[in-house]
């Protein structure tokens, strides 16, 4: 049996609270020109907050929903204050803003869209049974040090430059097209984060962002990815994040596309014909005529 909307609303309210309770504490705490330290301090406070509001509903099954969400919501707040502290720290400062809000972004999309396969594991933070969520924690790590030992290194390299403002673009971009593609997807699609899909009916989805991409969810987290290696003037990782995806996404969706193909027939030719991948050099399984 499928969840009802009296299981996922509250959730669903419980995070969006608990993501965005810090992170205005810290913009006000910030305008009001306290400083940064004092800023997360009083961010951080919140999570007492979250949880003690979610006991005092009544609502036990928030409670991590909460933590979880509120703990996002601190990072992206540490985030911010270092945005506004100075321009050597802008890069990393909007890097860990992104990262911590596409983690409660891909809970928020699921409980709108999706409910019926709503959890804890909608927050992609631990899913070590599929080994991509492994290898996608191994790349932030080497991202950091990659950002740590440069930084180090050669400071210059890290400040706020024409490589940032086009990992910025790309990050923001990339955001919402992927939860653009999960909107669109939202009729009959059940898609799962990094593509194994179940059809509910026969229906192919191709409009709103599926009319300019097959596969628009890929291409969000493709570009969204290299974005933020460039945000943080990772040439190493640049390179390794758009290769490791482009390999990923190259196998993923030839193998998708095979299953579209039984699924849909002539229709999924059709729209084959008429619209591509939305990704470099991957045209997906070609029906050999």
């Amino acid at each position: 049996m499928g969840r009802t909307r009296a299981d996922w609303l509250p959730e669903l309210w419980v995070s969006v609270g608990s993501y965005f309770s810090p992170v205005i504490v810290a913009c006000l705490l910030l305008l009001s020109g306290q400083s940064g330290l004092r800023v997360v301090v009083f961010a951080s406070s919140q999570l007492l907050v979250a949880i003690a509001g979610v006991k005092c509903a009544r609502l036990p099954g928030c409670v991590l929903v909460a933590a979880i969400a509120c703990v996002l919501g601190i990072v992206s707040s540490a985030g911010i204050c270092l945005m506004c502290s100075d321009n050597e720290l802008f890069c990393v400062g909007a890097y860990i803003t992104a990262l911590s809000f596409f983690h409660f972004s891909e809970y928020f999309t699921t409980a709108m869209w999706n409910p019926h396969r709503l959890s804890l594991d909608s927050f992609i933070l631990n899913h070590s049974r599929v080994i991509v969520y492994s290898v996608y924690h191994i790349a932030v790590v080497a991202s950091s040090i990659e950002y740590g030992l440069e930084s180090w290194l050669f400071p210059q390299m890290k400040l706020f430059s024409i490589f940032s403002r086009v990992g910025l673009v790309l990050v923001v971009c990339g955001q919402l097209f992927r939860q653009l593609a999960m909107f669109a997807a939202r009729s009959n699609i059940s898609e799962s984060h990094f593509g194994i899909r179940s059809y509910k009916e026969e229906k192919l989805v191709t409009w709103g962002v599926y009319a300019l991409s097959r596969h628009p969810s890929y291409v969000g987290w493709f570009y969204w990815s290299i974005g933020t290696q460039l945000l943080l003037c990772n040439p190493l990782c640049t390179l390794a994040y758009g290769a490791a995806s482009w390999a990923f996404f190259h196998e993923r969706i030839e193998d998708e596309e095979l299953t579209l193909l039984h699924f849909f027939g002539k229709s999924y030719e059709e729209y084959q014909r008429h619209v591509g991948t939305g990704l470099p050099f991957i045209y997906g399984y070609q029906v050999k005529k």
